[in-house]
Order: structure tokens, then C-alpha cells, then sequence
């Protein structure tokens, strides 16, 4: 198990990922479920179409629950998941933070674009969960 989140040694300040690191990692984490999805859905000529709706929340709630703390795209981009405290995050914590980004889409994305001004860098699926992303030194 890796060790909590800690402050930067030289400036003993936390540093949370900004809002373009995080979409860099969606970005590649989408075109990973793309492929994922895509492959089950051709090869199984529709019959998985069931896998679109699993796959993100299982890919992302298994990937930031993990060890790991991070999907793969997060991983690429150095930024990891954490509790309040930054602690590693329960599995329940992880689906409801993927849940509760249904909230900040249905919200014309408004919740994922007020981690650009937010103390923590903190979107709304964030505050709901009570989690950080946090840049990994």
C-alpha cells in the first residue's frame, strides 16, 4: 500500500491537479473505454451494449480505489484520487464520486468547470464525494 498524499517538501503546501490536467487524463481514459467498449459491443454484434454503462463506472471506481489511486489517463498525467485527507478512497466512495458526475454533466458540465476556481481545484462530483485530486511528487 502506498502512503497518503503529503504536502511538496519544499513548500509543505498540497498541490491539487488543475483543471486541464484532469481533462488531458478524461480525455485518454475516454478513448481507452472507447476501444474497450467499442471492441466488446462489434465482437458480441450488440448483445454487450450493456458494457457502456458498466465499464466507465467499474474502470474508474476498481482504477481510483486501487493502489494506484488513478485511472490510467490520471496515472499519465501524475494525479492521483484522495479522501478529504488524502487517504486512499473506498471502492463505495469511488462509485458515488462516478455517480455523482452524472450531476455536474447534467448541469451543462458547469460542475466540472468550477474545479478551474475552487480553493482545492475541487469539481462538484468532488465536494459531493468529499474528495481530492492531487498532483503525485
Amino acid at each position: 500500500m502506498q502512503p497518503a498524499i503529503t504536502p511538496s517538501p519544499a513548500t509543505g503546501v498540497a498541490s491539487y491537479a488543475g483543471f486541464w490536467e484532469r481533462f488531458v487524463a478524461v480525455v485518454i481514459d475516454a478513448v481507452i473505454l472507447g476501444v474497450a467498449t467499442g471492441t466488446v459491443f462489434t465482437a458480441t454484434f450488440g448483445a454487450g451494449m450493456a458494457i457502456g454503462f458498466f465499464a466507465p463506472w467499474l474502470y474508474e471506481a476498481f482504477m481510483t480505489s486501487s493502489e494506484w489511486q488513478a485511472t490510467v489517463g490520471k496515472r499519465v498525467m501524475s494525479i492521483v484520487v484522495t479522501d478529504l485527507n488524502g487517504n486512499r478512497m473506498s471502492f463505495a466512495r469511488a462509485t458515488g464520486r462516478h455517480f455523482a458526475k452524472y450531476i455536474s454533466v447534467f448541469l451543462l458540465g458547469i460542475g466540472f468547470v468550477i474545479a478551474a476556481f475552487t480553493a482545492k481545484k475541487q469539481a462538484l462530483h468532488d465536494m459531493i464525494a468529499e474528495t481530492l485530486v492531487m498532483k503525485r511528487f
